[in-house]
């Protein structure tokens, strides 16, 4: 020992330290091993707890805080930071606040319009649909979105659904609103965003805005009395028939703006929106996500591959909102250099394939891919808070605790879930797919549809695990492994998805139906190699003693459906096969796809650059699978 040990001898440690240290590096051991995911869930769960919490003691208080309420306070904050940016023009908090006052206050003075009224908004991604959206919200109306992409006689079913007193329309969709006017109904007043109008009893909204005061109106107007209060209607095509509005609360708004929050976004952060302003990924996680983060969002009129990452690289974007066809649409651009030459560290979304997960990463860099599943319209979310590949989200004993749901055993042919002698519901094991049902209680409840009772109630399994209990049914189902995480397999019933878009097989069947000489029509979705979701294809019935007429039917199906909803591919069939319940058989159409080597059934195809429908044939069908036709 040196002298300095013999005049200072080193202090013995206890003797159960090196056992408690050994026990701590053992418990570390034994939780990466059986727990690898223990602290990255407990973050996520502090996270929605400290959320819900807020919320909880801003109600207990009588203090309803809104997430336009939110908007308003961060224009008096910082009324000089940018809020949008749309091609190349910067409109700061300030500036947003401001307009949508001016369009308040045309409103409320021209509009006649009264607190809880319903205005319908049919406009496409430019500011003035947000400066209307809390213009409107400003005077305490109920925002209905419209879907631009909906046409004719189904745009009219939405306009009806929600009972508007007022329709506000885009400069740029004016045609669509001239299909429609001669049979809307003459209590809907009209809007127009121009100076004038060429058209009848139509209302011209710019010129007034110029005119307009930008004084605030009086907050009472927007005053919320309860977070269960309907703030917005979103369109959904739902399982079955035409689209449907959404019933939208406070409550939901406030917990969609959460969600890139959640995820890790900042106000630094920089969010690039590119989805329609009319669907709920753009308008709550996007737009309301930046309210809550008080950060800037970059606005596109419409998704561009080729401009996405120079847009990405020029505005110094950081978060990206993607739909999986988004994704793939990327990864399927020539490969440049300097890909990886940006600063976008979140791409937050739902429905990218694992393949296309995969290539993303690889291509473009380190960003996290934030999966998470939710329908507008439930009351069920999931966020893959780990970034582990192909899954929606994780869940465990805490998380069920707050949001209950279960997967449930479900009968494909009788198109409903499977009880057992007793009458439940029963559950399926971990690997096997199950329809997702989540708990409908005081906490999570399910708003339903505007306008149509049955529908809502179509959405709900009464009598599930016992007697009294409500669930609400998502249509999806889903597979959760045996580290509780869960993936998306599939929609039931007569719903598929396609372009990112919900296709529902009746609406299709409809239009085509209304042709003199079809007499059947039975649409179903089939997979494409290399192409997410399904195409829609439609298997047709011909009445006696006609033929084929296919200029028609492209004309028919192009005027009165959504681009992504005209049917890709056509079979000419002798007989429908129909299902014990009288119902059209689709499975075993499904299963045999599109291909003219197996099916003796004429086919065509839906061939955009000749804008026609032409025969299927062998070369046809190769080009496609090879992936040079542009479907």
């Amino acid at each position: 020992m040196s002298r300095w040990g013999h005049l200072y001898p080193l202090p013995m440690l206890p003797s159960w330290v090196p056992g408690a240290a050994a026990g701590v590096v053992s418990l570390h051991l034994i939780q990466k091993l059986l727990f690898p995911y223990f602290w990255a869930d407990l973050r996520y769960l502090l996270k929605v707890v400290v959320y819900g919490l807020t919320v909880e003691v801003y109600r207990l208080r009588g203090r309803i805080v809104t997430v336009l309420d939110k908007f308003v306070k961060l224009a008096e904050k910082q009324p000089h930071k940018p809020f949008l940016i749309y091609e190349g023009r910067v409109h700061t908090y300030g500036d947003v606040d401001r307009r949508s006052n001016r369009i308040a206050q045309v409103f409320l003075h021209h509009g006649a319009l009264k607190k809880g009224d319903t205005v319908a908004l049919l406009m496409g991604n430019e500011p003035d649909f947000i400066h209307v959206w809390f213009g409107l919200a400003k005077l305490g109306c109920v925002v209905a979105f419209l879907n631009f992409n909906v046409r004719s006689r189904s745009l009219l079913h939405c306009v009806s659904s929600c009972e508007p007193k007022i329709l506000v329309v885009g400069a740029d969709l004016l045609g669509t609103l001239e299909e429609i006017l001669p049979n809307l109904q003459k209590d809907v007043s009209v809007w127009i965003m121009t100076k004038d109008s060429t058209f009848p009893s139509v209302h011209s909204l710019l010129d007034k805005i110029e005119a307009a005061s930008e004084d605030p109106v009086p907050v009472n107007r927007r005053s919320a009395n309860n977070l269960k209060s309907t703030v917005l209607y979103i369109f959904t095509s739902g399982t079955t028939g035409l689209p449907k509005a959404a019933v939208i609360s406070h409550m939901q708004v406030l917990k969609g703006a959460a969600g890139l929050w959640a995820f890790g976004a900042t106000a630094e952060d920089i969010v690039y929106i590119t989805l329609p302003l009319y669907h709920s990924a753009a308008s709550l996680l996007g737009i309301g996500g930046c309210i809550e983060l008080g950060a800037t969002c970059v606005l596109k009129k419409k998704f561009s591959a080729s401009q996405f990452w120079s847009d990405c690289k020029k505005y110094n974007v950081t978060v990206i909102q993607y739909i999986g066809e988004l994704c793939r649409y990327l990864c399927s651009q020539p490969v440049k250099e300097g890909e990886k030459n940006h600063k976008v560290r979140l791409a937050v979304g739902n429905g990218v394939r694992i393949d296309v997960w995969r290539e993303f990463l690889n291509r473009f860099g380190a960003v996290k891919i934030c999966e998470f599943y939710g329908a507008t319209e439930g009351n069920i979310c999931f966020m893959n808070h780990t970034g582990k590949i192909g899954s929606v989200g994780r869940t465990n004993f805490f998380y069920k605790l707050f949001f209950p749901f279960d997967l449930i055993k479900y009968d494909f042919q009788k198109d409903e879930p499977i009880r057992n002698k007793h009458g439940w519901c029963e559950k399926v094991k971990k690997g096997e797919a199950g329809l997702l049902i989540s708990k409908v209680n005081a906490k999570n409840p399910f708003f339903g549809y505007a306008g149509n009772k049955r529908h809502t109630e179509k959405k709900l399994l009464c009598e599930v695990f016992k007697k009294g209990d409500l669930y609400f049914n998502t249509g999806d189902l889903m597979v959760q492994d045996h580290e509780n995480f869960l993936y998306f397999w599939d929609r039931i019933g007569d719903t598929f998805r396609w372009k990112g878009e919900n296709v529902a097989t009746t609406e299709v069947a409809d239009v085509i139906v209304m042709l003199d000489f079809v007499q059947e029509a039975n649409v179903y979705g089939v997979s494409v190699p290399d192409h997410e979701g399904k195409a829609g294809m439609a298997s047709l019935i011909l009445k006696p003693n006609t033929s084929l007429d296919l200029e028609q039917i492209y004309k028919q199906v192009v005027t009165y459906l959504p681009s992504y909803a005209c049917p890709l591919f056509l079979r000419v069939q002798e007989k429908m096969e129909m299902t014990g319940t009288f119902k059209q058989q689709k499975f075993r159409l499904v299963d045999e796809g599109f291909n003219p080597s197996t099916i003796a059934d004429p086919l065509y195809f839906l061939d955009n650059s000749k804008k026609a429908y032409v025969l299927l044939t062998k070369e046809v069908h190769e080009i496609i699978l090879s992936g040079k036709m542009k479907l």
